[in-house]
């Protein structure tokens, strides 16, 4: 399977913490293999996902860049495709099989927007794909996307080298803690 990178665009330290920690989260849990923030650098944040990382296990990753532009450019000429979220594209049920067609040999690039989205990303994105037609959260369009695109072995997935495993219960907790060597 090929990789998932999501670029959140224009995060900013006082005003989206928590909200860019829940797109990293719901990325790393629902099947990307790394994260690349813009706007403005926050150590903190790149910080806290990483002991998430540490604590879950996986090898997920987070950056900062100073340009999406070149995040996006980067990823295109390595042959990328570049899926943008939006409530302006096109239906994700009238395009999920192009996505899948295309990501069955090349890796994805999904942007996922901030405050304001640069209108110059729906003409770089090679598609502008809509969850839906209405106002919503970034982490709704990504989380629904994701499922969409990676179906039910999202919930399957291995996490190597976690110190906290949750075995799935219908009652209760069901927790494997790892002290000392690593999965």
């Amino acid at each position: 399977m090929q990789n998932i990178t999501v670029l959140r665009i224009g995060h900013r330290v006082k005003r989206d913490q928590r909200i860019s920690t829940h797109v990293a989260l719901t990325a790393r849990a629902l099947g990307a293999s790394a994260i690349i923030f813009t706007g403005e650098q926050d150590d903190n944040l790149i910080s806290s996902i990483n002991k998430v990382v540490e604590k879950w296990g996986g090898s997920f990753k987070s950056y900062f860049s100073n340009s999406w532009r070149e995040v996006i450019s980067e990823a295109k000429s390595r042959g990328d495709y570049v899926v943008h979220l939006t409530m302006y594209g096109a239906n994700l049920p009238d395009v999920l099989g192009e996505i899948k067609e295309n990501f069955k040999h090349r890796d994805l690039l999904v942007i996922v927007g901030g405050a304001k989205v640069p209108a110059e990303i729906y003409g770089l994105a090679d598609i502008n794909v809509a969850i839906t037609n209405q106002p919503h959260s970034e982490v709704a369009a990504l989380a629904i996307f994701l499922r969409d695109l990676l179906g039910e072995k999202m919930y399957y997935q291995s996490f190597p080298g976690a110190k906290i495993i949750v075995n799935p219960s219908r009652f209760g907790k069901a927790l494997k803690i790892n002290k000392g060597k690593h999965q």
